[in-house]
């Protein structure tokens, strides 16, 4: 297990079914992105390579965890959702991303694993989003939220649905979520935040912008390294930033 830290930010590479029992359970928020291991109705298909499955075009590696049929989808992400569970504080926050082939499975998870699920965002990833032929345009993705018990006595408001795309100039991974949108979800996520499958880590940009605590988990190598330098330079920009105010 390899551990870096920048600022705020813990970063450890290794598998999350491993790591999550070592951490000391003192987080406001889970946030994560799952693989969604929807890319195939087959063992043969799901099997093939994420870049083939997902994308047109792929610039970056492929990314390890994709390749579970649903039911040890469901079984394993009610393992790490249980214990993600264990670690966070009373009303914490969580939010998890899926697709809408896993949709249905991740709802199961998660109340299995004893969060209350209170409800689901869309994440419009605008007319940018690929075509379908004879069909309808791949443009939305969800997140799952609800809370460990309770809700916290917390007035902010947020929308249910987030517009946005992640460019393709300087994409970090193949299935890159805008920092924008993550920024989004920090304003209800209280001040540490865990985030057991970061890949390139958009949402560890965003906590080092706004001040937060960052704990992340990554498996590949090389999307670990990618975080950590993602993270080395957003400290750096957010260093300067306060030096100048």
């Amino acid at each position: 297990m390899k551990i870096e830290r920048i600022g705020n930010a813990t970063l450890y590479l290794g598998n999350s079914l491993e790591i999550l029992p070592t951490l000391k359970p003192d987080f406001t928020a889970l946030i994560t992105d799952p693989p969604y291991s929807s890319g195939g109705a087959f063992r043969g298909d799901r099997i093939n390579s994420t870049a083939s499955k997902y994308l047109n075009n792929p610039a970056q590696p492929d990314f390890h965890g994709d390749t579970r049929d649903q039911r040890s989808y469901l079984a394993w992400s009610e393992m790490w959702l249980r214990k993600a569970l264990e670690l966070c504080l009373p009303s914490a926050l969580f939010a998890i991303f899926t697709d809408w082939r896993q949709y249905p499975v991740t709802s199961d998870a998660v109340q299995a694993a004893g969060w209350v699920w209170r409800g689901s965002g869309v994440w419009d990833k605008t007319e940018a989003a690929r075509p379908q032929k004879a069909g309808f345009r791949a443009q939305c993705e969800y997140f799952l939220w609800g809370h460990k018990g309770r809700k916290p006595d917390l007035r902010v408001f947020q929308p249910g649905v987030f517009r946005g795309i992640t460019p393709l100039k300087n994409r970090q991974h193949q299935a890159a979520k805008p920092i924008a949108l993550m920024e989004m979800l920090l304003k209800l996520a209280g001040p540490n935040i865990l985030d057991p499958f970061m890949g390139s880590s958009p949402l560890g940009v965003a906590c080092i912008r706004q001040g937060l605590a960052y704990t992340g988990i990554e498996l590949d190598p090389h999307y670990f390294d990618v975080a950590c330098r993602r993270l080395e330079d957003a400290q750096r920009d957010y260093e300067a930033g306060r030096e100048a105010a």
